[in-house]
């Protein structure tokens, strides 16, 4: 198969689809890979990296497009790049369908057989490959809420450790998954008073008994949400429904309750976002003001540390890519109920039930296709 990794054209992305390691494992399974030159600068990886790993250095996205049977990305496709889209092509990206209608109907009427990364499953009911972009996130959550609190940002000047003889920043995380337990993990760190709200009592167990007393867990609901977010300095939005647009759990009402100068940072925002006020910001341009609250809600925040970012996803990525590659994408979906997962769209058809609903669109199961 010929697999493409064109450069990423989001604002401040310096993630790469693919490693130098992970194009030698195609090559040596006897497939070509070609790579946009300069696609990987931005991760470290220079055009002399990608030819000694075996790839051809394209000269254009459009040159990677058009000859690729599979293409291999990083974040959704621009409107800049639906002109590539064509029957049958493989699509293996992270692409959050429910947030983007105008992608998800390109898509369709081109016939892209697209493959998203939050969607694929384990045999644990987890989503192996979102995993790693949201441990990166949520570390940088709490990093980025604690710089956004400074005076100099336009936060209240609240130090989330606090000194002796001073109260410790308080920071309230809304969902206690691999997002939410990664913030945790940094907020404590940090010496922060941390509450994490979930509907998981199992996974409030599982929070409490490695984080002991340094954590506070309750249950998610609306006055519990009302009573924790009214006192935070910081709040985390770590929600995630896979496929589907995340629930509105902070609103308007709630951060005219908020001290002024208070931090929202927004982890779902490239999934609709679960804070009502939080639209999708860049790297050069993160922050605004909402009611005296300060919004950082960055869609691609892993992109900010590509070096990491790159190898965490190549290493996640890599052997669905490589099953793809050697047995063409229906043989590999029959193969596998956890990669057939991803399969958001299929020939025309719209195969992921939660990005149907979303958008009011007909759903085809897979098996139906």
């Amino acid at each position: 198969m010929i697999i493409g990794v064109p450069k990423e054209i989001k604002a401040q992305e310096y993630r790469v689809g693919m490693s130098p390691a992970g194009v030698r494992q195609l090559v040596a399974g006897g497939h070509k890979v070609l790579v946009e030159t300069g696609a990987g600068a931005g991760s470290g990886y220079l055009d002399e990296a990608y030819r000694r790993a075996g790839a051809v250095v394209a000269p254009s996205a459009e040159a990677v497009w058009t000859e690729a049977e599979m293409v291999v990305k990083v974040k959704e496709p621009l409107p800049e790049e639906f002109r590539f889209f064509r029957p049958r092509l493989v699509l293996y990206t992270y692409l959050h369908l429910a947030a983007f209608p105008e992608l998800t109907r390109a898509l369709l009427d081109k016939g892209v057989r697209a493959v998203a990364y939050e969607t694929i499953t384990d045999d644990h009911g987890g989503l192996p490959l979102l995993r790693p972009m949201s441990e990166i996130a949520g570390r940088m959550a709490t990093q980025v809420g604690a710089k956004c609190l400074e005076r100099e940002i336009g936060g209240k000047g609240v130090l989330l450790g606090g000194v002796p003889g001073t109260r410790r920043g308080r920071v309230v995380i809304l969902g206690g998954g691999v997002v939410g337990t990664a913030a945790a993990r940094i907020a404590i760190g940090m010496g922060a008073k941390v509450t994490v709200l979930d509907i998981d009592a199992g996974r409030m167990a599982y929070l409490e008994d490695v984080f002991g007393t340094h954590i506070e867990t309750l249950y998610s609901n609306p006055e519990g949400i009302d009573e924790e977010v009214r006192r935070a300095d910081l709040v985390i939005g770590a929600v995630l429904v896979p496929g589907a647009a995340a629930p509105k759990l902070v609103t308007e009402a709630h951060l005219r309750e908020m001290e002024d100068g208070s931090v929202v940072v927004d982890v779902a925002v490239d999934q609709g976002g679960c804070i009502a006020t939080c639209h999708p910001t860049t790297h050069d341009n993160a922050t605004y003001v909402v009611e005296g609250i300060v919004h950082y809600c960055v869609a691609n925040m892993p992109g900010a540390v590509p070096q990491t970012s790159t190898v965490a996803l190549t290493n996640a990525t890599i052997g669905h890519a490589l099953r793809i590659a050697d047995l063409g994408l229906p043989a590999a979906i029959e193969a596998d109920l956890h990669l057939a997962a991803g399969v958001n769209t299929f020939d025309g058809k719209l195969t992921c039930k939660p990005v149907a609903e979303a958008h009011g669109l007909e759903y085809t199961p897979l098996s139906a296709g």
